[in-house]
């Protein structure tokens, strides 16, 4: 839960930096702004949506996968609510984005490393990756590049921050689950 909370709210500071966002959350901004429904609460719908997706490409979910489509969205509608709407100066907006992205990565080593379950876009990727027999690197890239699409359409915040977390993303999620993982022990 404290890996799902981190990431959350480096969502939400991405949000008030206002520099761009995640591909996925460009889409929930977009729909957000045309909708007048809550960022967060756009995930948590998405998320559920994407989980109804799940089902003819087989893959399975755990209790993580069901925290993180509510959860995350909880904290970054509550974060936003307490946080202000947002930053005036340029130098603090670029701290907030580059606060957030690092928090993401730190929410999802967290996350991920406890083996409860894919968050919903994830096990989506890995799930048509499977079906389709495509490498999980070109099928995440489709996932991503759509929805970004979709977003930058409807109106979402496409920047500085997108390209950050598009190419920050990866490698920071990779060193804090190398060093925030559980390690899984197999019932024998």
């Amino acid at each position: 839960m404290f890996g799902l909370f981190l990431f959350g709210l480096g969502l939400a500071f991405m949000v008030i930096a206002d520099l761009g966002l995640a591909p996925w959350e460009v889409m929930h901004q977009g729909i957000s702004n045309r909708t007048g429904i809550p960022i967060g609460t756009v995930g948590i719908i998405t998320g559920l949506i994407v989980l109804l997706a799940w089902f003819p490409i087989g893959e399975r979910f755990g209790i993580g996968t069901l925290a993180n489509v509510i959860f995350i969205g909880i904290v970054i509608d509550v974060s936003l609510w307490l946080l202000p709407d947002r930053l005036g100066s340029p130098v603090l907006r670029w701290i907030a984005m580059l606060v957030g992205l690092v928090l993401v990565a730190i929410g999802s080593g967290y996350y991920i490393g406890v083996h409860l379950g894919p968050g919903p876009r994830d096990g989506l990727m890995t799930g048509l990756s499977r079906r389709t027999g495509r490498p999980i690197g070109f099928v995440r890239a489709v996932i991503e590049l759509s929805v970004l699409a979709i977003g930058w359409l409807l109106g979402g915040t496409v920047g500085a921050g997108t390209v950050a977390f598009a190419f920050g993303i990866g490698p920071l999620v990779q060193w804090f689950l190398g060093r925030l993982s559980l390690e899984v022990v197999e019932a024998g």
